[in-house]
């Protein structure tokens, strides 16, 4: 099998090929290590961070950035969202703090991106 992928491993954005020959995975066109390492994580399990927003009750803002600490199976990215969009939390919030644990039974946590305090939501007109 012969697979083309754009390296995300730095901000260079390699252009990769990988092919499974009998020997291995095959992987051209990566100036660093990372690079091999992300297409063999690509063709046997790939995975990213999800990153998205809950809703806030008492914050200064009306919405709470949030990630997944961890990258996540990507086949599990709309399931991961659904369970995200289901949440609402309320303030005060600090960076890091856990608002899903073991989400979709990954074992990985959805966490506060940023603090947030206590306040009235402010709109610019």
């Amino acid at each position: 099998m012969h697979k083309e992928f754009i390296c995300i491993g730095c901000p260079k954005g390699c252009r990769l090929t990988i092919e499974d020959t009998s020997k291995g995975y095959k992987v051209e066109g990566n100036n660093k290590k990372k690079g091999k390492v992300y297409a063999i994580q690509e063709m046997n399990d790939p995975r990213r961070i999800i990153t998205s927003t809950v809703k806030i009750e008492n914050g200064f803002l009306a919405l709470l950035p949030v990630k997944t600490a961890m990258p996540i199976p990507k086949n599990l990215i709309f399931d991961v969202m659904k369970e995200i969009n289901k949440v609402t939390v309320k303030a005060p919030v600090k960076l890091g703090d856990v608002l899903i644990e073991n989400v979709c039974f990954t074992e990985i946590d959805v966490i506060a991106t940023r603090d947030m305090g206590e306040g009235k939501i402010i709109i610019e007109k």
